[in-house]
This record gives structure tokens, sequence and C-alpha cells, in this order.
């Protein structure tokens, strides 16, 4: 799909193994191969991220959407760039509206509070509670350690190299969200 390719992998060049014909379309095909390995791999990535943190909402009895909230509230502390109900609303795809009542849910669980730390006493600021960074901690701390082991593996000019990839494929996605896709989708073509 990400270069083209049917549903069986197979494009006008040949098959999708990077064992075709080694003509003037072999190093291409071999590309597009390896772009399509690494796409999968960053959605297959997405996907068990996901199913993390839908597992993350069962063990807490929470649904999906209010525990993907928190694990933004808890994932930004620990940046230490605190969110804000607006950002957060950005964060999870809800309007304001909808954010509100969950932040009320996640309030009302014990699991978040609001506090005004700004000058600007108008601004709230999303913070966990004491009682759930632990409950948090041990459940996403043998994902923490695994993806820590698994990257220890690679040099750091490897690390550094991904880093410069993903940010690039964020930008990019970044840029078509805010482009091409910010009505929903991009213009159809008339056929």
């Amino acid at each position: 799909m990400t270069n083209g390719r049917g549903a069986d992998g197979i494009s006008a060049a040949g098959p999708a193994d990077g064992h075709g014909t080694a003509g003037e379309g072999g190093a291409a095909d071999r590309e597009a191969v390896r772009v399509d390995r690494v796409m999968d791999g960053l959605r297959a990535f997405g996907a068990n991220y996901t199913e993390f943190t839908r597992r993350f909402a069962t063990w807490l009895g929470l649904h999906s959407t209010d525990a993907a909230a928190l694990v933004e509230i808890l994932y930004a502390e620990d940046q230490g760039a605190p969110l804000s109900p607006a950002r957060l609303s950005e964060r999870v795809s809800l309007s304001s509206g909808a954010t509100a009542i969950l932040l009320k849910r996640l309030e009302q669980a014990g699991h978040i509070v609001r506090t005004r730390e700004s000058t600007d006493r108008r601004v709230v600021t999303l913070r966990s509670s004491p009682d759930i960074r632990p409950r948090a901690m041990a459940f996403f701390g043998p994902y923490s350690e695994r993806m820590a082991e698994a990257m220890a593996a690679y040099p750091p000019e490897e690390i550094e190299g991904f880093e410069q990839f993903l940010g690039t494929l964020r930008s990019t996605m970044d840029a078509l969200l805010a482009g091409e896709y910010a009505n929903g989708g991009p213009t159809p073509t008339a056929s």
C-alpha cells in the first residue's frame, strides 16, 4: 500500500520479495521493499503500544480513552512539561467538552489532580495523583526495562540516526495533519 503495491505485494515491476529481475527496477524494488518493511514495523509497533495502553486501561478498570489520557499526563510529567487540559485535548483528539468530562472521571477516580502552578491563575496544570504513579510504574516497568535493553544493543550513533529518522517522520505526519488532512482527509480527486 505504501509503495503502490497491491495486497499481494506485487507491483508492475515484479514480486515484492526483492528477488525479481536484476534489471533497471531491481534496486528500486529492493528499496521499495525495505521502505515497506520499515513502515510495517512502525505500524506494528504503534499497534502494540495501543495494545499496552488498552491493557493498562483494563488493569486499572478504566475506559481505554481515559487510560490513554492518563498515560499522556504521566509522560508529560516525566518530560518536565505537564499538560494543560487544552494540550491534553489535542494529544488525545477529543473536544474540550469531552476532555472536561474525561478529566472529571480521572479526578473522581483519584488518578489525577488539577493544580494552578502558573502566575496566571487561570492556567490549569494536570498532574498524576501520588497513588497512580507507583501503579503506572509497576505496569510499565517491564516495558521500559525491555525497551532499554533492546536499544542498548545498538551503538549510540545508530540510535541518534534513528532519532533523526523518527523526528523526520513525525514532522512529516504533523505537516500532513495540519495540511492535506486538516479537514479529515485529502480532497477527493474527480473520477
